[in-house]
């Protein structure tokens, strides 16, 4: 009964550390009781086999490992941003930082998201997703990286989230300039889409904000 139990829990993590990440649904097929696998998951999280993601999402660290020895964290991570929290794509803070047009270095995982503002923290971070309405949860793009797609904001997207999302903040001129953002490294073709966006959102608010910049 022992070696059974030990070649059970042996095939459980030879078939888990090929996955970037992994839950209880994904162990059907070997092991259909999840309080066992809670025991399994919670004894190999303590002795760092294991990386919890959020409740009931792990990854090994085998995997990690790996995916590091072969350069591909930062794609992974992204990855990882996504899929925490779905439907979501990343954007504000980090991908405006991605193109240079935030100084300061965010310390986050930033993204939109269509369902309620959430937030996760984990080993590899903190990941926050902000709610915005359907209508404006568009302009994203769809990138493959080391084998992981990950969903980006473009430039101006993540610049129409990170405004939106402090519309109600920035009341005049003097608080818009004090976002410190380099608005001179957006091109003609930014300015086009985010222009773009400022329609499909309508607000006059939001005009003056962008009038601003």
């Amino acid at each position: 009964m022992r070696n059974n139990k030990k070649t059970k829990i042996g095939n459980i993590i030879s078939l888990v550390e090929k996955l970037p990440y992994f839950n209880f649904d994904d162990l059907v097929g070997i092991e259909k009781d999840r309080t066992y696998l809670k025991i399994i998951f919670s004894r190999y999280e303590k002795t760092g086999k294991l990386m919890r993601l959020k409740r009931g999402f792990y990854v090994t660290k085998e995997y990690i490992d790996d995916i590091q020895k072969k350069g591909a964290f930062s794609s992974y991570t992204e990855f990882l941003a996504n899929i925490l929290y779905q439907p979501s794509y990343l954007s504000l803070d980090y991908i405006l930082y991605q193109n240079n047009l935030l100084t300061e270095v965010p310390n986050n995982f930033t993204s939109v998201a269509r369902n309620k503002t959430m937030s996760f923290s984990n080993n590899f971070g903190n990941f926050f997703y902000h709610k915005v309405k359907d209508k404006l949860f568009c302009g994203f793009e769809m990138v493959e990286e080391n084998n992981y797609t990950v969903w980006r904001a473009t430039k101006a997207k993540a610049l129409f989230d990170y405004l939106y999302l402090r519309r109600n903040i920035l009341t005049n001129k003097k608080a818009v300039k004090e976002l410190r953002l380099n608005s001179d490294n957006l091109t003609k073709s930014d300015i086009r889409e985010l222009r773009k966006y400022l329609k499909i959102e309508g607000s006059k608010k939001m005009e003056e904000i962008f009038n601003s910049l």
